[in-house]
């Protein structure tokens, strides 16, 4: 069923539909709808940690193309690797402490454990990563976002090269560092890193110097996903809210203003600051992810939702 109501502000509005990617339940199944991705053939991936079928794999209709994956119970953070005919996936698992780099089709390629030799993780039960980015070169970082909250710098064959940030009351460094991705809008990529309980973006150098704040009052945003000059946001949930399911999903421009929020207030700038935003409709419940396809279409997945299936949103 499409919903007629239109979502957004400003250049950014669309329209909705709840019946994308409903699948039969007893057949593939979803719990968490975790996040989403497309890959080079056009398809959507969405993780789950259901696993019964770890992986669900759609056409941009939403029909069924295929499933894999079993061995995931915390199936969390999906990226993928652009690699030229061929795309790759990093998952994270924060029941099993693990990141997997896998092939399109779920073939484990190496598994990363918690990096012992920083104190933070003497014990496997430190590392709960939930997010991970990955340069063009190969080389990848890790966001403990559930764990001791580093940001971990690993070559293209899983050896650690860096590490900073950290739990810690200091701009440097997290609390929740839930998602983390690559921003090439500028001439020099930079590091764009979820702080979820602080209600902010944080700039990174990819060596791991603190560049810049981007606060987003009254937004708990999980990662950050760029598609041309834009950043979209799922936002789990509005500290201001008592009520849990308060999430919406927030749209910035190139300048990292905020333009359109679906299901939320509209952006307000008084003096150069943001308002606080808030949840106006509901429409979603616990918002995780976004995923915007190679036509500009939004994708949002949702946590503990009823295990509802992915909804789409077409540009209005």
């Amino acid at each position: 069923m499409k919903n007629d109501s239109v979502y957004g502000h400003n250049e950014m509005t669309y329209s909705m539909n709840k019946e994308w990617g409903v699948l039969n339940s007893g057949q593939t199944p979803v719990n968490d709808c975790h996040e989403m991705v497309q890959d080079v053939k056009g398809r959507i991936l969405l993780l789950t940690n259901e696993t019964k079928n770890n992986v669900i794999i759609y056409n941009k209709s939403g029909k069924l193309i295929e499933t894999w994956g079993t061995e995931f119970p915390g199936a969390h953070g999906l990226t993928i690797q652009n690699a030229g005919k061929e795309d790759f996936l990093f998952i994270t698992d924060t029941v099993k402490h693990q990141v997997y780099k896998t092939t399109i089709d779920g073939k484990i390629l190496f598994t990363i454990d918690a990096p012992d030799e920083i104190p933070a993780y003497e014990k496997m039960e430190a590392f709960v990563p939930t997010e991970t980015a990955v340069l063009e070169n190969g080389e990848f970082y890790i966001a403990d976002g559930y764990g001791a909250q580093h940001i971990l710098h690993y070559d293209e064959k899983g050896k650690l090269l860096n590490s900073f940030g950290g739990r810690g009351e200091g701009d440097e460094f997290f609390d929740n560092a839930h998602g983390i991705c690559i921003d090439y809008r500028t001439s020099i990529p930079t590091l764009i890193i979820t702080d979820r309980t602080r209600n902010a973006f944080k700039r990174f150098s990819l060596d791991g110097k603190l560049m810049e704040i981007i606060h987003l009052p009254g937004a708990c945003v999980c990662r950050p996903v760029i598609k041309g000059d834009y950043l979209y946001a799922a936002v789990l949930r509005s500290p201001s809210l008592s009520e849990a399911d308060s999430g919406f999903v927030t749209i910035l421009n190139k300048e990292n203003k905020v333009v359109s929020n679906l299901g939320g207030s509209e952006p307000v700038y008084n003096k150069g600051q943001l308002n606080p935003l808030f949840q106006t409709e509901k429409i979603f419940r616990n918002p995780h992810d976004v995923c915007v396809d190679d036509e500009g279409s939004v994708y949002v997945a949702q946590w503990a939702s009823g295990k509802v299936y992915p909804y789409k949103f077409t540009k209005a």
